[in-house]
């Protein structure tokens, strides 16, 4: 956590300063109080003579209240900056290193508990931090100036401390015992209510199909109530603690004016009596505070522990530096400024030639590979397909042409270059990708499918949504390509998605196309135009398809067939037909049943 504080507080280390002269200043002049207050009870009875002393006595006390008030007051601004800009930077710092991710650190961190992390987590390190740059500088200063001030007062009466402190300090260290074990599994509970209720949100449709609904219910109610006793427990151990501190304080109070009563001889003492049970008071407030800091620190430091192991996360899969011999970098055929007013069927001569070449990935820590030994290249021009059973290792092939994953063993080149020596960016400008399940950004229909091409115009815009058969659609909504698009596309139908993904995939002109299965929510009809409309738009471009159905391959010019990770059959359609069995298998039970 004092990593973390360091790092991202630097920038805001005058307001932190401030924050921690101020809050001298405050303790300081609270400090001050009861000395004023023992001065004017030390003038009652004394008659109207002493009347000015105790005006002047007076105006000095409010004078100190005042100043306290007013430091308090500059406190909380410059606190609230600080600890605010902090927790802003840290979120963007681990929204960005998460963007950077590869597919294997989401698996491994989960999406529910990054989600945790970059919201409660932080926000529990932000409210620590707050009380820290407040009670740091002003515990330490109560605790010794108050007993300085006490014994300076007083001796003897601030005796009656000797007992009631460490009384208290037992007290703390008892709930402390009790407290952090809860306060440290809070986070994990939370990242399980996280994960019901994302699942229970996400997957909504499919938990009403099933007739799930009560399953799922207390699913979350399982997950909930943990998260709610677990609070109970730590709420019912805090509301402890403050009757007995208070107790304890009333005690001391009790103890204070009894050894008074004994040794009571003027109103001097009275006055010393004052001072010190307000001295007393600030003494015990001091150690329940700083009880408190030491109750939510260990909750705000698993926090930051799990901060820290997403930004020291080391993604599997990241640029190269440049290379020693040179090796060019593919600028492809990014669009900019000077290529988005070209009208949409002219795209980029440059050549994309994509190969794998004996290819084969595992997963983190599975014994068997997900594809092995795969190779095939597919150049500008071409359509290349990929079919086989669930499971076989076809988007596999996919996320690794995009570089989600990195080869275990074997190359991908692009234009002859291996795509690690390409930078991401580079990588991915080069590709025009629509997934298996659409995913569409809240805001305007516009707004998605420019996404990946800022600046297109509008005839771009609906040219591209022309190809991809969203044209029709899209003209019958009232604000037609202003209209809004909810979370996720939750008010499009799944065809009305997928056919806006592929529109935001067009418009973007790329040197290769990605279908990842993207056709299986059209329905035959729309399937075909699609695929005629698509065919003049990428002679220049390479097109890559996962599919299930022969119907949408079978024209493609080159067919992988895929089992158990391995390429079992490449080729034409006819020649698979002849040549390979499972192929011929899958054609006869489809276009047997017009699948």
């Amino acid at each position: 956590m004092v990593k973390l504080f360091f790092k991202y507080l630097k920038p805001y280390v005058l307001s932190v300063f401030a924050v921690f002269v101020l809050v001298a200043g405050q303790s300081f002049l609270e400090l001050m109080l009861p000395d004023q207050m023992a001065k004017v009870v030390g003038l009652i009875g004394q008659g109207e003579s002493v009347t000015g002393k105790m005006l002047g006595y007076g105006g000095i006390a409010l004078a100190y209240a005042a100043g306290a008030m007013v430091c308090a007051v500059i406190v909380g601004f410059f606190a609230s900056r600080a600890a605010g800009a902090f927790g802003r930077d840290l979120r963007e710092a681990v929204f960005k290193k998460v963007q950077a991710f590869s597919l294997s650190e989401f698996d491994k961190l989960g999406t529910s508990s990054l989600i945790t992390r970059t919201t409660n987590d932080i926000t529990q390190i932000v409210n620590v931090l707050v009380m820290m740059m407040r009670m740091l500088i002003s515990v330490p200063i109560m605790l010794g100036g108050g007993i300085i001030m006490a014994v300076g007062k007083n001796a003897k009466l601030t005796l009656v401390l000797a007992g009631s402190v460490p009384a208290l300090i037992i007290l703390i260290l008892s709930i402390m015992v009790v407290a952090l074990p809860l306060f440290t599994s809070m986070q994990r509970r939370i990242d399980r209510l996280t994960l019901a209720a994302r699942e229970g949100i996400t997957g909504v449709r499919v938990i009403r199909a099933f007739n799930k609904d009560e399953t799922q219910r207390k699913k979350f109610d399982l997950a909930n109530w943990d998260v709610a006793k677990n609070a109970i427990k730590v709420n019912r151990i805090m509301a402890v603690m403050m009757p007995l501190v208070m107790f304890i304080f009333n005690m001391t109070v009790v103890a204070l004016y009894y050894v008074a009563a004994l040794n009571a001889d003027s109103l001097i003492y009275l006055a010393n009596l004052t001072a010190v049970m307000q001295y007393c008071l600030r003494i015990m407030m001091s150690f329940m505070m700083l009880a408190m800091l030491f109750i939510f620190i260990p909750r705000a430091s698993a926090s930051a522990k799990r901060i820290l192991e997403v930004l020291n996360t080391e993604e599997s899969v990241k640029d190269r530096p440049p290379r020693p011999d040179g090796h060019p970098s593919i600028e492809g055929n990014l669009l900019s400024s000077e290529t988005i007013n070209y009208p949409l069927s002219t795209i980029n001569s440059e050549s994309g030639t994509l190969s794998f070449n004996d290819v084969t990935f595992y997963f983190p820590g599975a014994e068997e590979p997900s594809v092995s030994n795969v190779s095939f290249s597919g150049k500008k021009g071409e359509t290349v397909a990929i079919i086989g059973g669930t499971g076989s290792g076809k988007s596999t092939i996919i996320n690794l042409a995009e570089r989600f994953y990195d080869v275990s063993s074997g190359s991908i080149t692009l234009d002859g270059a291996d795509i690690r020596d390409i930078t991401q960016k580079e990588l991915r400008g080069k590709i025009g990708f629509v997934p298996q399940t659409s995913v569409l950004f809240s805001g305007t229909i516009k707004e998605n499918i420019t996404f990946g091409t800022p600046g297109l115009s509008d005839a771009e815009i609906a040219e591209a949504a022309r190809i991809a058969q969203a044209e029709d659609f899209i003209e019958a909504l009232p604000l037609k390509y202003d209209a809004p698009v909810a979370q996720g596309g939750t008010n499009f139908s799944g065809g009305q998605k997928q056919r806006l993904s592929m529109a935001r995939a067009i418009a973007k002109k790329p040197e290769v196309f990605i279908f990842d299965d993207s056709f299986s929510a059209l329905d035959f009809k729309t399937d075909a135009k699609l695929r005629k409309a698509l065919s003049l738009i990428t002679k220049q471009s390479l097109v890559l398809i996962v599919a299930q159905r022969i119907s949408t391959i079978m024209n493609a010019d080159k067919i992988l067939v895929i089992e158990n990770g391995k390429i079992v059959g490449q080729g034409t359609h006819a020649q698979l037909l002849k040549t390979c069995t499972p192929y011929a298998e899958i054609a006869r039970i489809q276009l047997k049943t017009g699948a």
